[in-house]
C-alpha cells in the first residue's frame, strides 16, 4: 500500500467528516433542493454521463464481463432518467431527521425521549451499477449523512462524471463541500484504507457479490452492515395455480437476472413436478436460461444439466439457476435453511395453512406468498431509492431506505434534577 493511496483516501474522508458536521442539522429545504437540482442536472448532462459510460461498457466487453454485468454498468437515457426519478421521489419523502420516537416522563419529573438523528459518514464499497453512485448520494444526503463512494474499476469512467454532476449541483444549493466524495483510485489498496478508518467513517456498507461482501465484513474495523448477497428460491407447492407459478417464476428469473433479488433457484413439490417442469422449463430455455437441476428433475425434463453442490449455493446473478424437486414443504424449507442466504424467498400455493407456514418459518429479509422476489426493493416498497438490502439482523433488516440511515439518541428535559 502506497502513502499516496491513504492520504489521498483520508484526504476525501477528512473532506466528508468536516461536511456532517454541518449535514447534520441542514435544513430539509436545503436538502430537497439540492436532490431537485441533482436530479434537474442528471437529465441536463446525461450526454456527458453516457459518453463516460460508453467507455467503461465498451472496456467491460474487451475485458469479457458476462452479458448480465454489461446490463449491470450500462446506462442509458431511460435509466438515467430513473436515477432523477428517484432523487425526485426523496424529496417527496419525510426528513426522517429530527423525527421524536418516543417521549415519556420519569417519577422525578425528567422528560426522556428518542431523536432520529444522521449516522455521519457512510462510506459505500460497490461494484458495476453506476446507478448506485446517484441512489446513494441522494438517501445519505436526505439522511443527514456525508457519503465516501469507492465504486468498481468497472464503472470509474461512469462513476466520475455522475459524481461530478451531483456534487456540484448539490453545492450550489447549498450543500456543505465534502458530502460527496468518490475514491478515483480503482486500486484494492484504496479500499483497505477504507477497512481501517475508523477516525473518520461511521459505517460502511459492501454492495456486490458475495466476495466484495466477505471481504468487507472479515477485514473492516469500521462497523458494517452487511447487504445483498441473493441466493432466492421460489418453491411451488402442490396447491399451487400453475399458471401464476410460471408467470412469476419467469419474471423473478429473466426480468432482470443480473440482480440480488433475482430467483436462483426453484423448489417443486413432486405431486405437481411432472405438470410443472416440462412446460415451465422448456419456457426458461426459450429465454435463453440455462438449467440445473437434481436426478428427478432430469427424469422429467432429460436436457437439464446435473446440478452440484455448489449450483445450489450459488448466486449466478446470470441467466442460470438451480431446480430441484422435493417432497413437500418441510423439504423445501430445510433447503432454503441450508442453502439460502437470507435475501428474498416466496411461495406459489393456493393453501392458507402451508402459505402462513411458509411465512413464519422461513428465516429470510423478505418472504412471499404468489408474488415475485423481484419486489425486494426500495422503490418498490415506496421507500424512494434505497442503498441496499441488509440481509443481516442488527439496526437493519431488508431494504434500506431513510430511516434506516439515521440512529437516535436520548434527549432529557429537566428542571434542576440530581441524582442521589
Amino acid at each position: 500500500m502506497t502513502d499516496e493511496i491513504r492520504q489521498a483516501v483520508v484526504e476525501k474522508a477528512a473532506r466528508c467528516k468536516e461536511a456532517a458536521r454541518r449535514l447534520a442539522y441542514l435544513s430539509t429545504n436545503v436538502k430537497n433542493d439540492a436532490l431537485k437540482s441533482m436530479a434537474e442536472e442528471l437529465v441536463a448532462r446525461a450526454p456527458e454521463i453516457l459518453e463516460a459510460n460508453a467507455k467503461d461498457v465498451e472496456a467491460g466487453k474487451a475485458k469479457g464481463l458476462s452479458k448480465a454485468l454489461i446490463d449491470r454498468l450500462l446506462l442509458t437515457e431511460n435509466r438515467i432518467k430513473d436515477m432523477a426519478e428517484g432523487l425526485d421521489v426523496l424529496v417527496k419523502l419525510p426528513d426522517p431527521v429530527g423525527e421524536v420516537t418516543s417521549m415519556w416522563t420519569l417519577p422525578n419529573g425528567l422528560q426522556v425521549g428518542q431523536v432520529r438523528v444522521p449516522l455521519g459518514v457512510i462510506g459505500i464499497i460497490y461494484e458495476a451499477r453506476p446507478n448506485v453512485t446517484v441512489d446513494a448520494a441522494g438517501l445519505c444526503l436526505k439522511a443527514g449523512n456525508a457519503i465516501l463512494l469507492r465504486g468498481g474499476s468497472e464503472a470509474i469512467n461512469s462513476n466520475r462524471a455522475i459524481t461530478k454532476v451531483i456534487s456540484e449541483a448539490a453545492a450550489r444549493a447549498g450543500v456543505p463541500e465534502g458530502a460527496i466524495e468518490l475514491v478515483e483510485n480503482t486500486d484494492r489498496a484504496a479500499v483497505n484504507v477504507m477497512l481501517k478508518l475508523n477516525e473518520y467513517l461511521d459505517v460502511l456498507i459492501p454492495r456486490g457479490g458475495a466476495g466484495l461482501i466477505q471481504a468487507v465484513v472479515q477485514n473492516a474495523t469500521v462497523p458494517v452492515i452487511e447487504t445483498g448477497v441473493g441466493n432466492c428460491h421460489v418453491f411451488i407447492d402442490r396447491d399451487a395455480d400453475l399458471s401464476m407459478a410460471e408467470a412469476v417464476v419467469i419474471n423473478a428469473k429473466c426480468q432482470r437476472p443480473g440482480v440480488c433479488n433475482a430467483m436462483e433457484s426453484l423448489l417443486v413439490d413432486e405431486p405437481v413436478a411432472a405438470a410443472a417442469l416440462p412446460r415451465l422449463l422448456g419456457a426458461l430455455r426459450e429465454r435463453g436460461v440455462e438449467i440445473r437441476g437434481c436426478s428427478r428433475t432430469k427424469e422429467i425434463v432429460p436436457w437439464v444439466k446435473e446440478a452440484t453442490e455448489e449450483d445450489y449455493a450459488a448466486e449466478f446473478l446470470d441467466l442460470v439457476m438451480s431446480v430441484k424437486v422435493v417432497d413437500g414443504i418441510d423439504e423445501a424449507i430445510d433447503h432454503i435453511y441450508r442453502y439460502g442466504t437470507k435475501h428474498s424467498e416466496a411461495i406459489i400455493t393456493e393453501n392458507y395453512t402451508r402459505a402462513r407456514r411458509f411465512l413464519k418459518e422461513v428465516d429470510a429479509a423478505a418472504v412471499y406468498v404468489n408474488a415475485s422476489t423481484r419486489f425486494t426493493d426500495g422503490f418498490q416498497y415506496g421507500f424512494g431509492a434505497e442503498i441496499g438490502i441488509s440481509t443481516q439482523k442488527l439496526h437493519a433488516r431488508g431494504p434500506m431506505g431513510l430511516k434506516e440511515l439515521t440512529t437516535k439518541k436520548f434527549i432529557i428535559y429537566g428542571d434542576g434534577q440530581i441524582r442521589e
